[in-house]
């Protein structure tokens, strides 16, 4: 059973269908084919907020609807929370 959705294959993140707990090892399906992948959480993430599915370096630009949302100022890896603390969003 799968825990997030990812919109677009390309895309840096996906969002929690449900709570995720720390160290819960999740699948992720891409609404624009049925595929699937896997990650490890890293740290709990909450029903409606990203985890990461990619790696995206310090300053890079970070992808979701397979468009530019922000930067995230430190970087991030696959299962790790994405939020306020490491996404600067692009629409401020």
């Amino acid at each position: 059973m799968h825990k997030f959705l990812i919109h677009n294959h390309g895309d840096h993140v996906g969002v929690a269908t449900t709570d995720i707990a720390a160290g819960e090892r999740v699948i992720g399906v891409f609404m624009d084919d049925d595929s699937m992948i896997e990650v490890v959480a890293k740290a709990a993430v909450p029903l409606g907020h990203k985890i990461a599915i990619a790696t995206v370096a310090e300053g890079g630009e970070v992808l979701k609807y397979n468009v530019p949302i922000g930067r995230t100022p430190t970087g991030f890896g696959p299962g790790d929370y994405v939020h306020t603390h490491n996404l600067k969003t692009a629409r401020w």
